[in-house]
């Protein structure tokens, strides 16, 4: 794959009309430019994928012992794909950069363009929403949204584990099982909803519609439609949630219906993440391998920046991991009780 031709500073320059030494006084945040230039400048880096003076040393020299792992936020799952991938870069030469880039639309574009090439020399990057195949640096992908068609990819198989953690719902007797979605537009998400309505196809059980939700694994909107599933009037028996953070959420709004977890609603997530087993109780989920993840992304960007001929897709098996919050059925369905809302105090006078 041909990287794509670097931004230079001189391209910036001309497609602004300012001269040179104008666009390195905005790239270098020095006064004596106007602010409507300024501005205006800051839109064409942008529009442009300049990649700025963030390595001046690196730049001159033309080489960076820097590798990325870029997110768009530092929560469970990157975190321990950031430790595997840790593991993987020692004794390497390259050191470790883990960048945020901020949960928005293009963040990943943004984020090769300001560290692509000056300060990092290739980037692993978590769950991409949005990447040309042609990148300035070498790339790997980890549970790209789109799936593995672009770049080079690293993910887990979400289909299987989601029949996994379905079928050992459906063992234990359970037929009113809810479904907690996450992204739409996310492959893995599509993957693990398909798992699940396969496996209630496979043991003849159809899937109500309306015990299928998406949280787009936001923990707040995860608990507001774990107590709408828990006041319907025939609600579920068992929930599995596409990732432990909105399955933990559906265990404590269970808690607040006055509900027993496993005795009268059981849970099952997905990912494993360290929170899984620290919870009270401890979460049954679908573990999918995390950090080795991270060592195999980074271990494949070491190829490609080495000229390593190797296949371009890695697809990890999960693992059902059985622990405290799975059971049959009760024999008597629980109503749920919704916590009582206090009314607030009047205020003064």
């Amino acid at each position: 794959m041909e990287p794509a031709p670097r931004v230079k500073m001189a391209d910036v320059a001309a497609k602004a009309g300012v001269s040179v030494a104008t666009v390195s006084k905005v790239v270098n945040g020095r006064y004596g430019v106007a602010k409507e230039t300024v501005e205006l400048v800051q839109g064409v880096i942008e529009e442009m994928g300049y990649a700025g003076n963030l390595s001046a040393s690196s730049l001159r020299m033309q080489q960076t012992n820097v590798l990325g792992i870029l997110v768009a936020s530092f929560e469970p799952f990157s975190a321990e794909l950031i430790k595997g991938a840790a593991a993987a870069a020692e004794g390497s030469g390259y050191e470790l950069l883990a960048h945020s880039g901020g949960d928005t639309h293009g963040w990943e574009r943004r984020s090769l363009a300001r560290l692509g090439g000056t300060l990092i020399a290739g980037a692993v990057i978590v769950t991409p929403t949005v990447l040309d195949a042609r990148t300035v640096v070498p790339v790997v992908a980890v549970d790209p949204h789109y799936g593995p068609n672009r770049l080079p990819t690293i993910d887990a198989d979400s289909f299987t584990g989601a029949e996994q953690a379905t079928d050992h719902l459906i063992s234990l007797g359970h037929t009113r099982i809810a479904f907690l979605g996450g992204r739409s537009e996310l492959d893995s998400a599509h993957l693990r909803e398909a798992g699940f309505r396969n496996a209630m196809a496979e043991a003849g059980i159809p899937v109500d519609p309306a015990l299928v939700r998406e949280t787009r694994y936001v923990p707040d909107r995860a608990s507001a439609v774990a107590r709408e599933l828990l006041s319907l009037e025939d609600r579920p028996t068992a929930i599995f949630a596409a990732n432990d953070v909105t399955a933990i959420r559906a265990v404590e709004v269970a808690h607040e219906f006055g509900l027993r977890v496993p005795e009268d609603l059981s849970v099952v997530g997905f990912d494993d993440v360290p929170d899984a087993a620290l919870a009270s109780p401890a979460l049954t989920t679908v573990r999918q391998p995390m950090q080795a993840m991270g060592a195999a992304a980074m271990t494949m960007l070491l190829d490609l920046i080495n000229g390593v001929e190797r296949e371009h897709h890695v697809r990890m098996s999960t693992e059902l991991v059985v622990r405290g919050t799975s059971a049959a059925p009760p024999t008597v369905l629980r109503r749920a009780t919704p916590p009582a809302v206090e009314a607030s105090a009047p205020a003064d006078a």
